[in-house]
């Protein structure tokens, strides 16, 4: 689109269709026109092993025979489970979470994903909100039981859940030899997965997300992102999020490309599946990449293969736009979105300018509308304003599954989705994301958003990364405060310093007073930081004071 907007509202640009197809037929699609293709790598890191008890660590998959066992875990299911009925899988990346995830969505099911990292009563949670008939695990993981945990959650849900860990798959799954009838029939319109959100805020919500959605997205994600034809993507990003089962499942799909599968994110097993694979495509949230990129290994590497570098989920510093691009010889691609939304609104492409990949997350996708709205009018700002980034189209949720006022807070009745961003839009449509309206500190009666505070920090040489946020203040009603991750323990700013280098670029009373450090920040699962958390632990004095 090339005309010139007048205001913050960018009409879908509709020369690109919408596919009418499903998450299983999607599959059958790679399997009839490219059966041979390899579709999974299997990826353990080296101190790790199988948590599906398979006697081997690098099995790997064509499409056809991919779609083989997601038909036999479909019929599996059916034999267990109704069609649209709900089942969870708790668990990390295993290549039987992806033949479960096409074995549901072609026997009609919807799949509830679940972080691994949860304790029983936060999985008992999921299971009872989403009224789960189904359980699958791993038995263990990074030193947990998690076959014990699922017990317990299931006993405190009580909910009646069949159990079925992944080391009994051979089993129980492929070892299935009942009668094997039609499939049923399975629309685009069809809920496909529940999807939890990451809960930056607080008690996590089930979107509700139907085939049309998750497909189509990664669709436009992988052509925006100039994912190659058949060529090789590698990721540890987590499966029960929707950028690992959506974006690059799906993805890697619609392009007929081969994943590499990596069990869990270790620097070293991305880095030596991205060689060894030849990997044109990687991805990761920013946190990732810098460890990646700090890998004593790194400078040794042979990236040549990489076309590609995706990230988004948190913050993109601009600064890291520069490094991941000259440390890969690769473009970078920008994806901004949330659960929601199936989950991509916006995306830079490789293409872009510097200036767009380091200051915007991009325009939005096709078939998306995206306007800069006013928070109490609804309508769309003048160019340049502030205001809440909202999106309408095919990517928008069903709903909140069993929570009807959460869902009419986030989806309007004329159909935008309120992502609860702030962010301003160009001209041309660029969107740049500016906070979060909850994140938003009000000190003296003056509004303070985070996001332009930790731009600033992020360009001190010695800081890592960085989150601000507002803690209660008898006399102002909030104060500022950064927690800070630096780059070298040994070689430290003091506070007066950090608080003259902002002072110096930010409005006196923007700049923080209080500085804290930290050695990692609570995330969610798809690598946003947890401001709410943050705040908390300031507040009970767990982060050491910078003097």
């Amino acid at each position: 689109m090339s005309s010139v907007l007048e205001t913050s509202y960018f009409p879908a640009d509709v020369s690109d269709p919408i596919e009418e197809q499903t998450v299983g037929g999607l599959l059958r699609e790679c399997a009839a026109d490219s059966p041979n293709l390899i579709a999974i790598r299997e990826v353990v890191p080296t101190q790790s092993h199988s948590l599906s008890g398979a006697a081997e660590t690098d099995r790997t998959w064509t499409f056809a025979e991919l779609l083989d066992e997601a038909e036999g875990c479909a019929h599996y299911l059916l034999s267990r489970f109704d069609c649209g009925d709900r089942i969870t899988v708790w668990a990390p990346n295993v290549p039987e979470w992806m033949i479960l995830q096409y074995g549901a969505a072609l026997a009609g099911m919807v799949l509830v994903t679940a972080n691994p990292a949860l304790g029983a009563e936060e999985l008992a949670y999921v299971l009872s909100q989403s009224q789960s008939r189904g359980l699958f695990h791993t038995g263990k993981f990074r030193g947990g039981d998690m076959a014990a945990v699922a017990s317990e959650a299931i006993s405190i849900s009580g909910e009646e859940v069949l159990a079925v860990n992944f080391e009994e798959w051979d089993r129980q799954v492929r070892g299935w030899a009942g009668e094997r009838g039609a499939l049923p029939e399975v629309s685009p319109d069809d809920n496909a997965q529940i999807q939890y959100t990451s809960g930056t805020t607080g008690v996590p919500k089930g979107a509700l997300l139907h085939h049309r959605g998750l497909v189509n997205n990664a669709d436009f994600v992988s052509r925006r992102g100039r994912f190659p034809e058949r060529g090789s993507v590698v990721s540890a990003m987590p499966l029960f999020h929707t950028a690992g089962c959506g974006i690059l499942v799906l993805g890697a799909a619609q392009r007929r490309m081969s994943i590499g599968l990596i069990q869990y994110f270790d620097p070293t097993a991305v880095l030596d599946a991205a060689e060894r694979f030849h990997a044109d495509v990687i991805s990761g949230v920013p946190t990732m990449l810098i460890a990646m990129i700090n890998d004593a290994s790194f400078a040794s590497r042979d990236f040549s293969a990489c076309s590609v570098v995706v990230s988004g989920g948190s913050s993109v510093p601009p600064e890291l736009v520069s490094t991941v691009e000259s440390a890969f010889g690769a473009g970078f691609s920008i994806v901004y979105g949330q659960t929601e939304a199936s989950p991509v609104i916006t995306q830079t492409s490789p293409a872009d300018t510097h200036e767009d990949k380091s200051e915007t997350v991009g325009l939005a996708l096709p078939q998306v509308e995206v306007k800069i709205s006013d928070v109490v009018t609804g309508d769309s700002v003048p160019l340049g304003e502030q205001g809440e980034i909202c999106a309408r189209g095919y990517l928008v949720m069903t709903e909140y599954f069993r929570n009807p006022e959460a869902s009419a807070d986030t989806v309007d009745k004329d159909g935008w989705l309120h992502t609860g961003d702030l962010g301003t839009m160009d001209e041309r449509g660029y969107v740049r994301v500016t906070g979060r309206l909850k994140d938003m500190i009000i000190r003296g009666g003056e509004n303070i958003y985070p996001r332009e505070v930790e731009s600033v920090i992020f360009t001190h040489p010695k800081i890592l990364d960085v989150a601000v946020v507002g803690v209660p203040d008898e006399v102002w009603g909030e104060r500022v405060v950064a927690v800070i991750r630096w780059k070298d323990e040994s070689d430290q700013p003091t506070a007066a310093e950090l608080v003259e280098f902002c002072t110096e670029r930010l409005a006196r009373h923007k700049a923080p007073k209080e500085w804290f450090s930290a050695e990692a920040f609570p995330l969610t699962g798809s690598g946003k930081i947890q401001k709410y958390r943050i705040a908390s632990l300031v507040g009970e004095g767990v982060y050491g004071v910078v003097n």
